[in-house]
């Protein structure tokens, strides 16, 4: 499976940017895929998740009600949709995929910059 993500930008505090994440190769594999970031100094952290039918979706605290991550599997792309962008959301955005049984894919990561 390759990811490759696009969307990244710099962004006002306030603003919104949607990050687009493209799979290929062995899609029909992914049970779940989701979005992580990592901030400079930072460990990588969870975004969201969204299972392969889209039905189940989860979110990390500080971004619930602001992020919405959606998936259309027929163009086998996935999409966070980042509203009331703040500051602290600066990173870098990684798309992950898993594939059964367990197999973890990484794109290269989108650059995220919100200036106050």
């Amino acid at each position: 499976v390759q990811l490759v993500e696009s969307g990244g930008g710099l962004v006002q505090a306030g603003g919104s940017l949607r990050l687009s994440c493209a799979a290929s190769g062995s899609t029909f594999n992914i049970n779940v895929m989701g979005w992580y970031r990592q901030a400079p100094g930072k460990p990588r952290e969870l975004v969201a998740t969204i299972t392969s039918g889209g039905g189940s979706t989860n979110y990390a605290d500080s971004v619930k009600g602001r992020f919405t991550i959606s998936r259309v599997k027929a163009k086998n792309t996935m999409y966070l949709q980042m509203n009331s962008l703040r500051p602290e959301d600066t990173a870098v955005y990684y798309c992950n995929a898993m594939t059964l049984p367990g197999t973890y894919y990484w794109g290269q990561g989108t650059q995220v910059t919100v200036s106050s």
